[in-house]
């Protein structure tokens, strides 16, 4: 039987001795000494380094020697992203309290100094990772079909998105498959009852009514369309962009018989006209894909293709920290950590969020009447919640669909997102539009009683 020369247990019980006392150097400068910290550190040797909290939300684990080296290398916020999809770090606990690392981080980088010493600490660390996540990021190939937000790049990004695999999405949403936030009455609510309300409640704002008709854009899989056919007896169109979601969304409708009154088309929402006409217009999660420079050409197209006298419902994320003026150190920052990289790279290319007072100019100055506007960001944060933890239970499933550097995609954007919400970085708006008849009626009762009496 082989044995291993003791020179060589001693060279490499040397070697991991100075890799962990580097990344413990790198972690202070970083995050403090470990007293200060919040939650735990495990090293790839199984050392535990205890925070200061007696019940950490999470621990950080770095599964190799050279971890912090792919995750500080460049020192920014897509780097430290990257190493936990290629697997050298782990979060066992809270991702969504994971999620503030990040920002944590950058905290301390607001200097030419700290990211020289930083910088200087890390490439003592040994390693290096080869890039292998080319395969998850959204193709370089696709950004050159034209111009952010031209019709076949905007298609592509969509199907960069959607069309990971309906059975993905099966797997963590509620059972219509509603992807946007629910809406609790109670924090006891389970997510199928949370979506069954928005759904219903955005029926009640449209003040929908049988035979009249309803575009949906953006309709995702036909929840919304399906609802309000079968609840509020109206003709229901869906647009989408997304293969995937319109062949799901129509066997859906015919399963459940709604065919004759609800349809679903690949349609470019530019493509609306006054020709559409419809009586009332939703739009849910659309607007984020839409871009600022795109907004008047967005809610011109809604405009067109309502009548007179008509509602529309624009449901979307927006940007708190887009209204906020910001110096020119901070932009200056900001570009160097290279914020917004990761979502634009790996979940929602081309996509970025707007202030809300961009998406209520845009929609006066296309010419609708802004009459109610709401915010649901607490709901947005629970929802996430819920999406987070079905995810996370079904963690062999998702990984076999997808591939774990997607699966982890996947968890850090929903659990970031949670913690985005919770902390009022982005709130969720929905914001009713009316377009005023020749008489200048915009057929709103004189309350919101009606919104929220019994149905």
């Amino acid at each position: 039987m082989s044995t291993v020369p003791a020179e060589l247990e001693s060279s490499a019980a040397l070697f991991e001795d100075r890799a962990a006392s580097r990344c413990r150097a790198v972690l202070a400068a970083i995050f403090g000494e470990p007293h200060q910290r919040s939650f735990d550190v495990r090293l790839w040797d199984g050392t535990v380094d205890r925070g200061g909290n007696p019940k950490p939300p999470f621990t950080l684990v770095l599964n190799r020697p050279g971890a912090l080296r792919r995750m500080l290398m460049p020192p920014n916020e897509l780097s430290i992203v990257e190493s936990y999809i290629a697997g050298d770090v782990d979060i066992d606990g809270s991702m969504e309290a994971a999620s503030g690392l990040g920002e944590a981080i950058g905290g301390r980088l607001r200097s030419p100094v700290a990211v020289a010493r930083l910088v200087h600490l890390v490439l003592g660390l040994p390693g290096q990772a080869e890039d292998d996540l080319a395969d998850t990021r959204f193709p370089e190939h696709a950004r050159k079909l034209g111009p952010r937000h031209t019709p076949v790049r905007d298609a592509a990004a969509i199907h960069f998105h959607y069309d990971v695999g309906n059975s993905f999405y099966k797997l963590w949403l509620d059972r219509r498959m509603v992807y946007s936030c629910g809406y609790f009455r109670s924090a006891d609510d389970t997510l199928d009852v949370a979506q069954e309300a928005k759904l219903d409640l955005i029926c009640r704002k449209l003040r929908l009514k049988p035979g009249e008709r309803l575009l949906d854009i953006g309709c995702g899989w036909g929840g919304l369309i399906m609802h309000a056919a079968e609840h509020y007896g109206v003709d229901a169109t869906g647009v989408t962009l997304s293969e995937n979601q319109a062949a799901l969304a129509r066997e859906r409708i015919e399963e459940t018989g709604l065919g004759a009154r609800c349809r679903v088309a690949i349609r470019d929402y530019r493509t609306l006209t006054e020709g559409d006409s419809y009586d009332k217009i939703a739009s849910v999660g659309m607007i984020e894909h839409v871009g600022i420079t795109h907004l008047p050409v967005y809610f011109n197209a809604a405009f067109r293709a309502l009548k007179p006298g008509g509602l529309f419902m624009n449901h979307g994320i927006v940007s708190l920290g887009e209204a906020r003026p910001r110096s020119v150190r901070e932009r200056i920052f900001r570009k160097f950590w290279r914020a917004d990289a990761f979502i634009d790279k790996y979940v929602f290319p081309d996509a970025k969020l707007t202030a809300a007072r961009d998406v209520i100019a845009a929609a006066e100055a296309a010419g609708f009447e802004v009459r109610d506007v709401e915010s649901l960001r607490e709901h947005y944060a629970m929802t996430l919640r819920h999406w987070v933890r079905s995810l996370e239970e079904r963690t062999r499933d998702a990984t076999a669909l997808v591939g774990n550097h997607t699966f982890r995609v996947w968890r850090l954007y929903m659990a970031a997102s949670a913690n985005a919400f919770t902390t009022a970085a982005i709130n969720v708006l929905q914001t009713l539009l009316a377009k005023p008849d020749a008489h200048g009626h915009s057929n709103i009762p004189l309350t919101r009683d009606d919104l929220y009496a019994e149905a």
